[in-house]
This record gives C-alpha cells, structure tokens and sequence, in this order.
C-alpha cells in the first residue's frame, strides 16, 4: 500500500477569498487573463493631454494620431514640416504627408501659406487639440460604451416628455411685454497692419558731389548684378547706396576695384535684403583718404625755333611768321637787312 497512485488528480486547493484577486475595476469581461490592465501613476512634469476624440479616432490611421500626439507635445514655435518629421521618425516623406492631410481634413491641424516681409512663402501649421470647438467640419467621435461581463449594456429607457404648464393668457387692458433688446453684433476688428520696413543703414557720405560722381556711382551698383545675381538693387536703393560708392571713387579707386570689394566673398545662404547687406559692407570696408599731395607746378613750355622775318633771326616763338623783339621794339619804318 506504499506505492503511489500518479495517474490520481490531486485534490484541489481551497481558494482564499478575496486574496489576490484584481481589483474590480480591472475586470472588465468573464474570461480570466485577457483584456488590459491599466498601472497608471499621475504625471507632475512633461506631459501633455489628450483627449479620446484624437486617440480612439475610427477615421485616422495609427501613423495620423501618432503625429498629432507628438505635434501638440511640441512648444509653440517648433518646426512641424513634412522634412522635420520625415528625419525625426522611420516613416517617409509620403507616409507623413498623406498622414498630415488626414489630420488638417478632420481639423486637427490647419496650413496656411504666408508670405514674409523679404518675399519668401512660407507654411504656417496651426494644432488643434479640440478641433470641434473651432467651427470645424468635423465629425465628433464619440466615446464608445462600457461593456460589461454579462454583454454589451441595454440602452437607457425613454424618459416620457416633460408635461408643459399652460400660461396664463395677458388681461386684455395690461400693456404689452416689452422685447427683449438684441446682442449686439461684435464689430469686425479691422485688419493688423504690416510693421513698417526698416530704414535701410546710413553709408559714407563724398566730399564733394557731382553729378558726374553719382552717375558713375550708380552704373557700379547696377554692373553688381553682374557678379552675382543676388545683388539685384531697385532704384530706391541705388540712390540711398550711391553716396557711399562716391566715396569710395574719390579714394583714388577705379569703378572696377570698387565692384570687386563690394561683389567678392559673399555668404551662401541667401540675402534677404542685399541693400542693407551693402550699406554696411561700403562702412565696414571703407578705406583711408588718400595722403595730401601738394598740386604739381606746371610744366614749362618750350616754343619752337622759328626766323624773324624782319631780321632772319631764330627765336622762340609759338606762331609763325613772327618777329623777334628787337625788330618789334624798332620804328615802324625800320627794315632790318638780313646779312649776306
């Protein structure tokens, strides 16, 4: 009778009651071990909400409410284009294209096109985390229903309508009810204006101006486009430029030393204003006043021989067929005979 029997089920184990067992909240259907369980622990710090509406959308693609998600965690100013995420997650460029459009088509994001005060187009992305709040065309997702164990739960039932007091009807000798006044309608706010553009900065001024000068200043201006295509200057800016080009003209420079300082060693990325980009390069590089030179005496000039016609002496003299100065101090009547 020592022998044991291996093919005897052992006796089953009394369970404890209530001993670890899941909390009631965390069973949510009959069947042991499925479903999810939830550890959560609340966040102080670095955290940002999101509402069901986003996260349990039937509409969007897992791809479109994980961007969403990570855009409104994004501080304001961050960029949120399609090359910054495309080099910030695995998915391509196309993925997250067509995933953006999902998002601006139910309203969580809104694109504009803008153009800047240098003339570039530039996107401007607005999130939204509640985009029915917005007056968009969206469809509210709504949150789905608890399920219980025993199935899905029975609809409410129908409360009756509400049984409505009948009013009194007015005297006929009371005065009428006044009308209630209207809202008023808020006034349109009119439109932000541009903020005005900077002044262009202030360039060398000549110490003495001409017309001459000043023309030749702007015909250097005008060959700089030459250079570099960048360095296209509009009218207005060639003339608040041109003083300062003078200025470098009356240093002893040539009009082509000038336009290779001003075009030479320009940085890659592009200007968004090459007038203030030369303003402050003609200051920063303007060179030193020549030194003072006493102006030169005049050369002598030297006459070529020529005969008196009275005398037949050779003398100096700048015209021809003059006579010397004794023929010409002597009497009018006196005739010098040339000797044989």
């Amino acid at each position: 009778m020592d022998t044991q029997n291996t093919s005897v089920r052992p006796r089953a184990q009394a369970r404890t009651a209530g001993k670890n067992r899941p909390p009631r909240s965390a069973r949510t259907n009959t069947h042991p071990g499925s479903g999810i369980t939830h550890d959560n622990s609340r966040h102080t710090t670095r955290f940002t909400v999101i509402g069901n509406h986003l996260a349990q959308h039937p509409a969007l693609s897992g791809l479109a409410i994980g961007l969403a998600v990570h855009i409104q965690s994004l501080p304001s100013g961050a960029r949120a284009d399609i090359r910054t995420l495309a080099a910030r997650f695995p998915e391509g460029p196309t993925r997250i294209a067509a995933a953006l459009r999902e998002l601006e088509a139910h309203g969580y994001l809104c694109r504009t096109r803008v153009r800047t005060e240098s003339g570039r187009i530039v996107t401007h992305t607005v999130s939204r985390n509640q985009p029915g709040r917005h007056g968009d065309a969206t469809d509210d997702v709504p949150e789905p229903p608890a399920e219980s164990p025993a199935g899905p739960a029975a609809p409410p039932p129908a409360e009756p309508p509400a049984r409505q007091e009948a009013q009194p009807l007015p005297h006929p000798n009371s005065p009428p009810e006044p009308h209630p006044q209207a809202r008023p309608h808020p006034q349109p706010q009119p439109p932000k204006k541009k903020p005005p553009r900077r002044a262009l900065p202030a360039v060398p001024q000549p110490a003495y101006t001409s017309p001459d000068l000043l023309r030749t200043a702007v015909d250097v201006l005008a060959r700089l486009r030459r250079e570099d295509p960048r360095l296209l200057l509009s009218a207005t800016d060639a003339e608040h430029l041109a003083p300062g080009v003078a200025a470098w003209l009356e240093r002893d420079l040539t009009p082509t030393d000038v336009r290779e300082v001003l075009a030479h060693d320009l940085p890659p990325e592009p200007l968004r204003r090459p007038a203030a980009f030369l303003a402050h390069r003609l200051t920063a590089k303007l060179p030193p006043l020549p030194r003072y030179r006493a102006p030169a005496a005049p050369p002598t000039v030297r006459h070529p021989h020529r005969n008196c016609d009275g005398c037949d002496r050779s003398f100096r003299s700048p015209h021809p067929g003059a006579r010397c100065r004794d023929c010409r101090s002597g009497p009018p009547e006196f005739t010098a005979t040339p000797t044989p």
